[in-house]
C-alpha cells in the first residue's frame, strides 16, 4: 500500500474541519462541557478517514455556511444545493421516497429534535457527506442509500426504526464508508452491502466499509449482509437478540469480525455456507464474546483493515455498556 502524505492545503482543510465542528457543537448544545465539543470534533475511524479517490477523509460541510431546516421545503433545497453546507435539522421533517444529497454536506440534528420520517436520503455519485444525530423513522424504502459510486460517507450517532426496506444500504460500487455509533432499534433489514448476486461488475474491488460501535438492538438481520466487498470491518458492535443472524458474508466478500459482543444471536456469522440464494463468502473472526449464541462460521482469509487505517479495538466485555450508553441520537455527547 502506498501511503500518501497530506500537503499544506489538505492539512489546512483538516484543521478547519475540526474548528468548524467545535464551533458547531457550541451552536447546537451551548458551551456545555469540553466533552460535548470534542465529540462533534471527532474525525471518523475507518474507511471514511482514508485518503483515496481525491478525497482526504470525510469533512462534510466544514468551511461552508451553517443553515437550519425546520420544514421539508428547506431541507430538500439545502441537500440539493451545490454549496458546501452544514445543515442543522430542527424538529420533524416528513419527506417521501429517497431524496438526493449532493457532495460536501454535514446533515446534523439539533439536540435530540432532528427527525426525518417517511422517506430517506440517497447518494448518487456523491461524496464527502456526514449524517449525524438524526432519528430516521418509517422510511417507505431505505432510510439511507449510499449508492452509485458514492464515497467518503460517514453515518454516525443516528437512530433507525421502522424502515420498510433497509436502514442503510451501501451498493453499486460505493466505497470508503464508516457506519458508527448508530442504534438500530428493532429494525428488520439493518444493513445491506451490495444489492444483488449479479452485481459483481460494479462491486468487486469496492464496498470498503467500517462498521463499529453500533447497537443492533433486537434487529432481525443484515448486520450486515455482504456481497463482493473487501474488506468489510465489523468491530466493537453490540448484537442483541438478532432473530435471523448477525453478519453474513456471501459471494466471495471478505469480512473481519472482531471485538464484538453477541447475546442471544442464534447465528452470529455466516460465510462458508453462503446465505439464502447467495454463494459462500470469506470471514475472519477474533476476540468476540458469544453469550447464549451459536457458533460463528468462518472461511478463508481476508485483507486486513489495518492495511488501510489505524484503529483500536475495545475490550469486548465493555461493549454492551459502552455502546448502549453511547449509540444513537444525543447519547454520546449528552444533548438535551
Amino acid at each position: 500500500m502506498i501511503k500518501l502524505v497530506a500537503g499544506p492545503t489538505v492539512r489546512r482543510r483538516a484543521a478547519l474541519a475540526v474548528a468548524t465542528a467545535i464551533s458547531l457543537a457550541a451552536t447546537l448544545f451551548g458551551s456545555g462541557t469540553a466533552a460535548r465539543a470534542s465529540a462533534l470534533a471527532d474525525t471518523p475511524v475507518g474507511f471514511a478517514s482514508v485518503n483515496a479517490m481525491g478525497q482526504n477523509g470525510t469533512t462534510g460541510g466544514a468551511g461552508g455556511r451553517t443553515v437550519t431546516a425546520t420544514n421539508a421545503a428547506q431541507f430538500l433545497e439545502y441537500i440539493d444545493s451545490k454549496e458546501t453546507l452544514v445543515i442543522r435539522v430542527a424538529g420533524t421533517i416528513a419527506i417521501t421516497s429517497k431524496q438526493g444529497v449532493r457532495p460536501n454536506k454535514t446533515i446534523i440534528g439539533v439536540g435530540t429534535s432532528g427527525h426525518i420520517t417517511g422517506g430517506g436520503l440517497d447518494f448518487y455519485r456523491s461524496y464527502n457527506v456526514i449524517v449525524r444525530n438524526i432519528r430516521f423513522t418509517d422510511a417507505e424504502d431505505d432510510a439511507i442509500n449510499v449508492g452509485r459510486e458514492s464515497h467518503h460517507i460517514w453515518i454516525d450517532h443516528n437512530t433507525f426504526s421502522g424502515a420498510v426496506d433497509g436502514s442503510i444500504d451501501v451498493v453499486r460500487g460505493a466505497d470508503y464508508v464508516t457506519v458508527s455509533w448508530n442504534h438500530f432499534d428493532h429494525s428488520d433489514k439493518s444493513m445491506l452491502i451490495s444489492h444483488s448476486d449479479g452485481a459483481a461488475g460494479t462491486d468487486v474491488g469496492h464496498l470498503k466499509v467500517t462498521i463499529h460501535h453500533n447497537f443492533f438492538d433486537n434487529s432481525r438481520q443484515r448486520h450486515p449482509r455482504i456481497r463482493f466487498g473487501e474488506p468489510v470491518h465489523v468491530f466493537n458492535n453490540y448484537f442483541l437478540g438478532n432473530e435471523l443472524y448477525g453478519v453474513a458474508s456471501t459471494e466471495n466478500a471478505g469480512v473481519v469480525v472482531e471485538g464484538n459482543y453477541f447475546k442471544d444471536v442464534p447465528h452470529p456469522l455466516y460465510s462458508a455456507s453462503g446465505y439464502a440464494d447467495s454463494g459462500p463468502g470469506r470471514a475472519v473472526q477474533r476476540n468476540n464474546i458469544y453469550v447464549n449464541s451459536g457458533t460463528p462460521e468462518t472461511a478463508g482469509t481476508v485483507v486486513e483493515p489495518g492495511t488501510y487505517y489505524s484503529y483500536t479495538v475495545d475490550n469486548p466485555s465493555t461493549v454492551p455498556a459502552t455502546v448502549t450508553a453511547g449509540a444513537g441520537i444525543g447519547a454520546q455527547w449528552g444533548a438535551s
